[in-house]
């Protein structure tokens, strides 16, 4: 950035300082008052201009220099949210700042996903999303932002299976039991969903589609809340990220039936994919990444992107991420957009085929 700086005042002030030496050496008076005055307003100008240039022209060099909100659009304890804790503890560490998540739920993540899209593009609101920007975008017909135009985004964090869980107590131990019960007495199984319209929705008419199995769906805010109706038995089963469940999974608490990629999850060796299990072919994937209000400078995403990769990649977060059943994925904000673009009419194609319209 160039500061135009008035020339006609610093000319002035410069020949009062001249006039002022070689007046004091010869032992005249001079206007000494004017002179520390005209002094006084170089220094504030340029003070200013150096302020200016530290707000405008290097802001993403000293990005952050106050809090970052991390906004969650699910509710809290589900594997997004569990996720954006771990991040932003080490983001607020290297920056120096605070980094605060806020879940705003409701409407299947577009409510807080709303919130941030109205958000300052200046960095300090990031959204967490995955496969629900694309899905919300397909699904809702009145929303008050295009997730493909309102967003940039930052980085593809993790990717993750889908997991089917049950409750002990309903009796069923395989995959293919919950099949034969689901096609037998339908929508016998009451099944808790993360989120109306989420992947878990859309895998599970998949699921439908290539087998005629059919369940109860009901909707919850988020893998926390619906985690706990399960495990309390308000609901048979789930649908959900993996990494919101492995815990309970390795205590008993619930029993994992299968996944939905096409080979096993490290964090749970023993749970079969839906394609060993009856269903051939079958893979449904999520992940979660990060996005920035568009119209935030190129250097911040960049920096952001640089500095959540970096936690990323440190061996203590990597490995506690791969304990709770993600797989780290981290790469160029670019690489994102494209992985965007390629979803989007795989997605809207799985959609206008179950006939799911959310309002």
């Amino acid at each position: 950035m160039h500061i135009v700086m008035h020339s006609y005042s610093f000319t002035r002030c410069d020949s009062l300082r001249r006039v002022f030496v070689q007046h004091t050496q010869k032992g005249l008076n001079v206007n000494k008052l004017q002179f520390l005055n005209c002094l006084t307003t170089g220094l504030i100008f340029l003070s200013s201009s150096f302020a200016l240039q530290h707000a405008v022209a290097g802001s993403e060099e000293y990005f952050p220099d106050k809090p970052v909100r991390m906004i969650v659009p699910i509710a809290a304890g589900g594997s997004a949210d569990k996720l954006t804790r771990i991040l932003s503890e080490k983001l607020s560490i290297r920056w120096g700042q605070p980094v605060v998540v806020e879940n705003i739920v409701g409407a299947g993540g577009t409510i807080g996903t709303a919130r941030a899209a109205k958000a300052t593009p200046d960095g300090y609101t990031i959204l967490q999303q995955g496969e629900g920007m694309t899905l919300n975008t397909i699904l809702y017909s009145n929303l008050s932002f295009d997730a493909r135009t309102a967003f940039a985004p930052v980085i593809k964090a993790v990717v993750s299976p889908q997991i089917l869980v049950v409750n002990p107590q309903t009796g069923l131990a395989t995959f293919e039991q919950y099949l034969d019960r689901a096609k037998k007495r339908p929508d016998s199984i009451n099944l808790a969903l993360p989120t109306n319209g989420g992947i878990a929705h859309i895998a599970h008419e998949l699921i439908h589609q290539q087998t005629g199995a059919q369940v109860n769906f009901i909707p919850y805010g988020g893998g926390g809340p619906a985690t706990v109706a399960v495990i309390a038995g308000h609901t048979d089963a789930t649908l959900i990220t993996l990494a919101a469940v492995t815990e309970y999974v390795r205590a008993g608490r619930l029993t994992a039936l299968a996944v939905t990629t096409p080979v096993r999850s490290k964090a749970l060796p023993d749970v079969p994919t839906m394609a060993e299990a009856g269903i051939p072919g079958f893979s449904v994937e999520s992940w979660q990444g990060y996005f920035v209000p568009t119209g935030t400078p190129v250097a911040i995403v960049q920096k952001i992107n640089h500095d959540i990769q970096a936690v990323l990649d440190t061996p203590e977060v990597r490995a506690q991420l791969e304990n709770m059943g993600f797989n780290v994925e981290g790469g160029t904000s670019a690489s994102l957009a494209n992985s965007l673009s390629v979803e989007y009419p795989v997605y809207a194609q799985a959609v206008q085929q179950a006939g799911i319209v959310l309002r």
